[in-house]
């Protein structure tokens, strides 16, 4: 078996190359082409050329548009006739999969054939989703492109020749200083840049925590009865055991919180989700006060505590023992999700330990949205995206709760001081969550269900059947629309 593997590179250095139209994927000279040709018995080169050209039209790595080299550029390449290629191109060319035109060169074709069609996918349950009233996510339209693309602009310009190479794991440390006095100044945490480690959102955060606390040799972590199943999965994932802490109308019951070998704790004071109850100062105290008793530690999840409303700032609850609370932050709902920008803020003895653990999982985030984050932050668009997204979600929370007294007014609206979601509490006695979720469904409208956050080993507490309605999803031109099936399904149930 003979094979040939070609790679077209570049003639001309970057700066001599003209820019390519916007509309081509790319230019045929510019294109870096992996092409295997393997000739076997009974098989002539050209025939050998065609298949290797089908096959990766086939699989994708030819993409359709794609303008192909120059038979003769890819005759030089191969060490083969012209006219070899010439004719496999003029083959395939009539068989559908490529379009030679004069002067134009010759494109993978918009539609080529499938050689091994596969199963037809199922359409995801999503494409039923019509209004997306679901909790813990933004309203994407707020992400502020033309100051996130100037800041990722000026930060390629001022970037050190070595920001572009390896660095520490903990992050660039022009990002962490700009954190450090943002948060010192919105959230009143006192945070030293050298004690920041930024990770991909604060999934990896907790996951790297978890991951060092099992390592300790320590106990299982105390968790809120309700919350994020996928925090409790990480968690123990990494190696602890979860344990529930009820809540109630003053947030978790940090008052018993377990002294016999408990580690640590996960919390979210400043807006308790999905309930939505700030966590009363007592036991904010009572925390603190087993964190230092057991040597234990507070797990600060921080995650909307800029999104406020009704009342003044819940300040951190890192500022009042920074030995003994890891403060978590993240980016996911004052930008986007998708950047994945998380922070932690750790005492002393966690710094190194999590360094080497962040290095060891994905040697360090991205430098380019670090530093861009930091640019965003010192030029002050972070605080202006952050004021106007408080304005927007503020607004549709007013028009949530508007929407809710005129068509449902015997469920109570709760928890929407702050934050992006709102518990709908329902009539006793009425239609079950499940079914409620489920006739939503029917109607393109997705919801949550106050019992899908339970811990599946927390006590019977008496909450009644609720509703978690996130109103920072759906996009404007739907979201009044979404509100009226979800006044309309509320009316015909309570």
């Amino acid at each position: 078996m003979n094979s040939w593997a070609i790679q077209q590179h570049p003639s001309t250095p970057d700066q001599a190359r003209p820019p390519a139209p916007a509309a081509a994927p790319a230019l045929g000279r510019d294109l870096h082409l992996d092409l295997t040709v393997r000739r076997t018995a009974g098989l002539g080169l050209r025939a050998a050329l065609e298949d290797a050209l089908r096959e990766a039209t086939a699989d994708g790595s030819l993409a359709p548009g794609t303008r192909l080299p120059s038979s003769r550029a890819l005759a030089a390449d191969l060490d083969i006739a012209r006219n070899t290629v010439a004719e496999a191109y003029a083959q395939l060319a009539a068989e559908g999969w490529l379009v030679s035109r004069q002067g134009s060169g010759t494109t993978v074709a918009d539609r080529a054939p499938t050689r091994r069609p596969g199963p037809v996918p199922r359409p995801a349950p999503e494409a039923a989703i019509r209004y997306d009233f679901r909790p813990g996510r933004p309203d994407l339209d707020l992400f502020p492109r033309a100051a996130w693309l100037a800041a990722t602009r000026r930060a390629l310009a001022r970037a050190p020749r070595d920001a572009l190479g390896y660095s520490t794991s903990l992050g660039r440390y022009e990002s962490r200083r700009a954190l450090a006095d943002y948060l010192g100044r919105v959230r009143g945490v006192r945070a030293d840049p050298e004690r920041i480690l930024l990770c991909s959102g604060f999934a990896q955060g907790l996951a790297l925590l978890g991951a060092e606390l099992h390592a300790r040799g320590t106990g299982p972590v105390a968790v809120e009865s309700y919350g994020l199943r996928v925090h409790r999965e990480l968690l123990e994932a990494a190696g602890p055991t979860t344990v529930p802490l009820p809540v109630d109308a003053d947030g978790a019951r940090t008052d018993l919180l377990p002294t016999d070998g408990t580690s640590a704790v996960l919390l979210t004071p400043a807006h308790q989700f999905p309930t939505g109850t700030p966590l009363h100062p007592a036991r904010r105290a009572a925390a603190l006060d087993w964190a230092r008793a057991t040597g234990g530690l507070v797990i600060e999840d921080d995650y909307d505590g800029e999104f406020r409303y009704d009342r003044q700032p819940v300040g951190a609850m890192q500022a009042l023992d920074p030995e003994r609370v890891v403060y978590a932050g993240t980016a996911s709902k004052s930008l986007a999700p998708g950047l994945r920008l998380g922070w932690l803020v750790l005492p002393e003895d966690l710094v190194a330990p999590l360094a080497a653990r962040k290095a060891r999982a994905d040697g360090q985030s991205s430098v380019l949205e670090q530093l861009a984050l930091a640019e965003l932050i010192e030029s002050g668009g972070y605080d202006r995206q952050v004021r106007r997204a408080r304005l927007h979600y503020r607004r549709r929370r007013d028009r949530l709760v508007a929407a809710l007294a005129t068509a449902a007014p015997r469920v109570q609206v709760s928890g929407i001081a702050a934050g992006l979601h709102a518990l709908l509490r329902l009539p006793a006695g009425r239609t079950s969550e499940p079914d409620l979720q489920e006739q939503a469904l029917q109607q393109g409208l997705a919801l949550d269900v106050l019992s899908r956050f339970r811990h599946p080993l927390a006590e019977p507490d008496g909450l009644p059947p609720s509703l978690v309605i996130g109103f920072g999803t759906p996009p404007e031109h739907a979201f009044q629309r979404g509100l009226d099936v979800l006044g309309e399904l509320l009316a015909a149930n309570c």
